[in-house]
């Protein structure tokens, strides 16, 4: 090989090496869209109305953020399983599927800051005065057997009297026959099952620990995780975010 052609084939090495590791807000910007993933299987947060259309409070979220951003939202559904894996191969630019921030996806992708936040949540009856678990020493509490609330409570809250269930649905019969004082549960989970069923509860104080939900970009796009964090703030500042949260979750969960 000739000097020039090494030149010029090093030269377009480093070029296509640039492209390849190019922060995705560039790519975002060229293309005038954002692309993000979600499952589309996971009412409210996304999922295909009888129209056949995507619909879902993820779906709003990117496409409010795209919208501060200045480009098109284009949402991808995939499967849950490889929703990772696709993109870190750069089928999209973006996860915005309620994925929780955990040490092990840290290793692999870039997090921005948490656009809601659940976990384990009291919930009592309305007109029952109580305004958090200090209130219920020597109360019972319904749990479902084996999940981590029950765990918990054990470890943290011996004083409270703990009932197990099979399930959520026995849980809120005995709730709505005084048979229980309150119960535990994931906080979206509980909010979106009282409002959907009519049940006369309520939560209350703070959650006993969180679970943070963050947007997933790759490691090399510290731009494009800056730029959806600024939008994040911006939606929630403009009560754009409240809005959705009410409009798909009946509350604000941020």
């Amino acid at each position: 090989m000739t000097r020039l052609k090494k030149i010029v084939t090093a030269a377009c090495f480093i070029v296509l090496s640039a492209a390849a590791h190019a922060d995705d807000l560039d790519k975002v910007k060229q293309t005038g869209r954002l692309t993000f993933a979600l499952t589309g299987k996971y009412p409210p947060f996304s999922f295909i109305d009888a129209a056949g259309q995507l619909q879902g409070f993820d779906v709003d979220i990117g496409s409010q953020i795209a919208k501060k951003i200045g480009v098109q939202a284009v949402p991808v559904t995939t499967a849950w399983d490889g929703i990772v894996g696709g993109l870190l191969a750069g089928k999209y630019h973006a996860i915005i599927g309620s994925m929780a921030i955990t040490d092990e996806r840290l290793r692999a992708v870039d997090f921005t800051q948490p656009y809601y936040r659940s976990g384990a949540q009291l919930f009592v009856p309305k007109g029952s005065g109580v305004e958090g678990i200090d209130q219920l020493n020597g109360k019972v509490l319904g749990v479902t057997l084996g999940e981590t609330y029950e765990a918990w409570l054990r470890k943290n809250r011996p004083e409270v009297q703990i009932k197990t269930y099979k399930g959520l649905p026995d849980i809120l019969i005995d709730l709505q026959n005084r048979r229980i004082d309150g119960f535990v549960t994931d906080k979206i989970a509980g909010i979106l099952t009282i409002r959907d069923k009519q049940i006369n509860a309520k939560p209350v104080g703070a959650l006993l620990y969180p679970e943070k939900i963050g947007i997933a970009v790759r490691k090399d796009s510290p731009r494009l995780r800056e730029a959806i964090d600024a939008a994040l703030g911006e939606i929630v500042r403009d009560g754009a975010y409240g809005d959705m949260s009410r409009k798909w979750l009946g509350t604000d969960v941020r």
